[in-house]
């Protein structure tokens, strides 16, 4: 049993919409915003303002990465080529799974900036309102820093790979 027309609509809308979002995000963050951010502010504010930057796009990260895979996957089962669960017998197979992969990678690299990063960013941000802001601190922030914009660099390769993969699929389609 195909899918309705209109499910099937929403389900590319939706999905389009939150690759813009994501991946434009992505883009503005890693090509302008942080390193603008990072030639303008000093450490101290620079960390509180990337603290309070996360506090905002999280929500919206995360909200597009769930309706990346709810919407991915509906498009995935109405799609002729889906043959079943890691059944790779084409090559639209080959460049889904491959887009698959890079997402679960996409994934925990949000994860680990949203669980590991950025916390301890606003762990330094602390400290050093608490206190003196000391040399460890400040090492430490500028440290936390440019992984940030590493982690969000690779994110975005990994999201253009991934919107590559998607204009392979939907050729072979």
């Amino acid at each position: 049993m195909s899918a309705p027309v209109w499910a099937l609509t929403l389900a590319y809308w939706l999905h389009m919409l939150a690759t813009v979002v994501w991946i434009g995000g992505l883009a503005a963050l890693s090509l302008f915003v942080l390193p603008a951010a990072r030639r303008s502010l000093e450490p101290q504010p620079l960390a509180a303002f990337l603290v309070e930057l996360q506090r905002r796009l999280d929500p919206v990260s995360w909200f597009c990465l769930a309706a990346l895979a709810g919407t991915g996957l509906f498009q995935m089962s109405a799609n002729p080529s889906y043959e079943g669960f890691l059944t790779v017998h084409n090559l639209w197979a080959v460049a889904i799974l491959i887009k698959h992969l890079l997402f679960f990678g996409m994934t925990a690299v949000s994860a680990y900036m949203t669980w590991v990063v950025l916390p301890g960013l606003s762990r330094v941000v602390l400290r050093q309102a608490l206190a003196a802001q000391d040399g460890e601190a400040g090492m430490l922030n500028n440290r936390l820093n440019r992984q940030e914009l590493h982690l969000v660099r690779l994110n975005l390769i990994l999201g253009v790979l991934i919107l590559g993969l998607t204009a392979v699929a939907r050729s072979l389609s």
